[in-house]
């Protein structure tokens, strides 16, 4: 249960092999958006001319995993520390604020494509990472809950920060084919990130919420002496796709020009916006509801791990359905299953069955949830223009977790005041507009 490109089913980008054709009388071809080269750089300027597919598949596992994981940490596991505390709905419902971060990264994204580089970034914000992790195990079983909550929103931001700095390393150390190469393997390593999350709330469970995360702030801190000793250089020009001679408050803003320029971006924003919205609703009371049907922590957690693995089977899936029929022929379809998987959770609230039930109905609401991933991700990096891959990935996965933050936000009111089951229909309801806008945008 993403986000994500977050939402709670973060974006994981699954590239078909295949581009798309230009359109008889579209204008003159940009750089592909995917490419690994900076203008005027030679073809093999990127990692993949050079690197064996078995260290680019061990870099990728590995970069995320470390992006999945605080993801995880200030999403799932910030509201069942908050579940378990004995919080109301309302307050579990206002951790989707923790999102906030993540819809506002692009504000900040350009400072990664204008200074320094994605890899000096990446590896920075891991070690901040693990050491706010580490502060956050000191005090969780302190009681200080105030400071365990800005904690948790320090986590989001230092997590947003490293979206931005993977997602544009990914982009500027491979080429266009590799990416599609290695999609699946990109979501793989995300999804498993939620799943460790997951298996974070039954060790908590087990033991405690304090020893969790110092477990947590552990893996991060090898991760960033993994990825500071081990991750490739690839030959790019930190702020290559400026406009020539722009300088201060233009050099900032020519990533945002670029993006607002391309074509059918009205609707495309539009789609951005609302294709999570359901999701993000359900995702959100998702952990209350497994309570009310007497799952303790340990269970929501087990259960939470079982949804991740078909999660991860889904978005592989995703991926090789995109691979083998394109974006154009997929994107409808399977948006509209992934909106019809939220009944499964009108299902679970109104008929409130037995264990064995509810662990199937999950799972078979996160491998819809994952096959969805897989489309909107493609769909996010088809949107990126060479020169600003970091800013512009950042710039659609932000748009799109802000319906995750505004509908997270106000799902405890709604699910306090109306039920679950009620609740869940309106979830989705939200979700249908995605659907139709699925139809309306853009498909190369």
């Amino acid at each position: 249960m993403e986000a994500a490109v977050t939402s709670h089913k973060p974006v994981e980008p699954a590239v078909p092999a295949r581009a798309a054709l230009p359109e008889p009388g579209a204008e003159a071809p940009r750089r592909d958006a995917s490419s690994s080269e900076a203008p005027g750089e030679p073809a093999s300027s990127g990692v993949a001319a050079s690197s064996g597919g078995a260290s680019r598949g061990l870099w990728i596992s590995s970069t995320y995993f470390a992006e999945g994981l605080p993801y995880a940490i200030a999403h799932k596991v910030a509201g069942e520390f908050f579940t378990a505390a004995g919080a109301s709905l309302e307050i579990i419902g206002l951790t989707s604020l923790y999102g906030l971060p993540w819809n506002l990264k692009f504000l900040w994204s350009p400072l990664v494509d204008l200074h320094g580089s994605p890899r000096r970034w990446l590896v920075g914000v891991e070690i901040a990472l693990a050491a706010i992790v580490l502060g956050l195990a000191a005090a969780a079983d302190s009681g200080a809950i105030w400071l365990v909550a800005a904690l948790f929103g320090a986590v989001a931001v230092a997590a947003a920060t490293h979206d931005i700095a993977v997602d544009g390393f990914y982009l500027q150390a491979l080429d266009k084919d590799a990416q599609a190469a290695f999609s699946g393997l990109r979501v793989g390593a995300y999804r498993l990130a939620l799943l460790a999350g997951a298996l974070l709330v039954a060790f908590a469970g087990w033991a405690s919420f304090g020893a969790a995360f110092a477990v947590a702030a552990g893996g991060l801190a090898l991760l960033a002496i993994a990825h500071a000793a081990g991750l490739p250089r690839p030959a790019a020009t930190p702020g290559a796709g400026a406009a020539p001679g722009a300088t201060g408050l233009r050099r900032y803003v020519e990533p945002f020009r670029v993006y607002l320029r391309q074509p059918q971006i009205a609707s495309s924003l539009a789609f951005i916006l609302c294709y999570r919205a359901g999701d993000a609703l359900m995702f959100a009371m998702s952990s209350p509801l497994l309570k009310s049907l007497g799952l303790d922590t340990a269970a929501r957690g087990n259960v939470g791990g079982v949804g991740t693995v078909a999660s991860i089977a889904g978005s592989i899936l995703g991926g090789v359905i995109i691979k083998r029929w394109g974006l154009a022929r997929t994107i409808f379809p399977i948006a509209l299953v992934q909106s019809l998987a939220i009944l499964l959770y009108v299902a679970l609230a109104w008929a409130r069955p037995a264990l064995p039930w509810v662990v199937a109905l999950v799972t078979l609401e996160q491998l819809a949830a994952g096959v969805g991933t897989a489309v909107l991700a493609v769909f996010l990096m088809r949107r990126c223009v060479d020169g600003y891959k970091s800013s512009h990935f950042a710039i659609g996965s932000a748009l799109m977790s802000v319906s995750a933050t505004f509908a997270g936000s106000v799902s405890g009111y709604l699910a306090a005041s109306a039920g679950f089951t009620a609740f869940f229909a309106i979830a989705f309801a939200a979700s249908i507009p995605g659907v139709v806008l699925s139809r309306l945008v853009p498909r190369d």
